[in-house]
């Protein structure tokens, strides 16, 4: 059986998640397992897609940065795939498939896996650079902070009367916030 796993890091990203679940179709994926999530967080998908592979079976993803995080998880995806006899067919390499049924085909995917985390790694560093360049220019100040862009709204709520748990639950923020907040007017 062919089992399919797709996913997207941000709920916005509906058309990468259709385009994934498209392909993976168009390939003859008899079961899907589809999430939104960022790879760092908990993928229940991908545990329940893992779980449900039996000897024989093939699971299918469009590409590796869909599947693992890192080489070190990839690899891990990899060994619990073999103890259960289920091989790993990734589709982003130019048109050619290449699964871990055989020995290169585990190469090449090891090999790829640990291209894509140097290139993450890559990207991170020249982002932080940047960032960092750019706060010393004062060209970045960074997100304000959520609370305190409704601070005035806080303040008129708890002089009105209201309970900082209700200013809290009404203005869909942590009570500490509130407290923080108004402990800054007293």
């Amino acid at each position: 059986m062919l089992i399919g796993y797709a996913r997207v890091s941000t709920a916005d990203q509906v058309a990468g998640l259709e385009a994934q679940e498209r392909d993976l179709r168009a390939t003859g994926c008899d079961k899907l397992f589809t999430e939104r999530v960022s790879s760092i967080a908990q993928r229940d998908q991908l545990t329940a897609a893992l779980d449900f592979a039996r000897d024989g079976d093939t699971l299918m993803v469009t590409r590796l940065d869909r599947l693992a995080r890192s080489t070190a998880d990839l690899l891990a995806i990899v060994a619990t795939l073999d103890r259960k006899g289920v091989a790993l067919r990734v589709n982003d390499f130019g048109g050619q498939p290449v699964d871990t049924a055989s020995p290169s085909g585990k190469l090449i995917v090891t090999m790829f896996g640990a291209f894509a985390q140097f290139e993450r790694e890559l990207l991170l560093q020249r982002q932080r650079e940047g960032i960092h360049k750019a706060r010393a220019e004062g060209r970045y100040k960074g997100r304000a902070p959520t609370a305190q862009r409704k601070a005035p709204q806080v303040r008129e709520l708890r002089t009105s009367g209201i309970c900082p748990s209700e200013i809290a639950s009404r203005l869909g923020m942590s009570r500490s916030s509130v407290y923080r907040i108004l402990s800054e007017v007293a």
